[in-house]
């Protein structure tokens, strides 16, 4: 694990760490039996599509589905809109949205989630989560406060301190490719 106090220098670093860990084809990440007790017929859960080396949620994903639950996945037009959460039915065609996101096109229904699988840059113990730095996710979780934040990383990403900002909400837990990791 790793100290650090400035975002704009943890980031880049923090890329290229997962970059090569990534590289390396680390173990898939599956979905823990803490994740499978909040999966419910009917829930909404929120995921990703991952890009580049971003943790691949696919079989939390999949669990979600074989539970009964309903998916939507992130939806972003521009930087200053809210993202919205889309569902998606697991297998109709995506659309290429900002950043290079595969998301369901803008038509698709607007749903309120209950669970929000989440990618990150990087986390702490106490559950604190960097993000890429355009606020979408502080935003939505501004939004839907009730919603359980989990939060999909690889190991590598943990560091030993975030700094906080006043509108930062910590995650519930963190699943890696080494499992489960609650909040404190």
């Amino acid at each position: 694990m790793q100290t650090t106090i400035d975002k704009r220098a943890l980031r880049p670093r923090i890329r290229a760490e997962r970059d090569a860990f990534f590289a390396r084809s680390p173990a898939p990440i599956e979905a823990p039996t803490p994740l499978l007790a909040l999966l419910k017929p009917g829930r909404i859960v929120t995921s990703y599509m991952p890009i580049g080396s971003e943790a691949d949620p696919r079989h939390l994903t999949a669990a979600a589905i074989a539970s009964g639950c309903r998916l939507a996945l992130p939806h972003i037009t521009t930087r200053e809109a809210p993202m919205r959460f889309l569902e998606w039915d697991g297998r109709s065609a995506l659309v290429e949205g900002r950043y290079g996101l595969s998301q369901p096109p803008g038509d698709a229904l607007a749903v309120q989630p209950d669970i929000i699988l989440t990618p990150l840059l990087a986390f702490d113990a106490k559950l604190d989560r960097l993000g890429q730095g355009a606020g979408y996710y502080d935003r939505a979780f501004a939004v839907f406060p009730e919603a359980w934040r989990i939060g999909v990383a690889w190991s590598v990403q943990q560091v030993e301190t975030l700094p906080t900002e006043a509108w930062d909400m910590p995650l519930h837990a963190i699943i890696t490719e080494c499992g489960w990791i609650p909040r404190p």
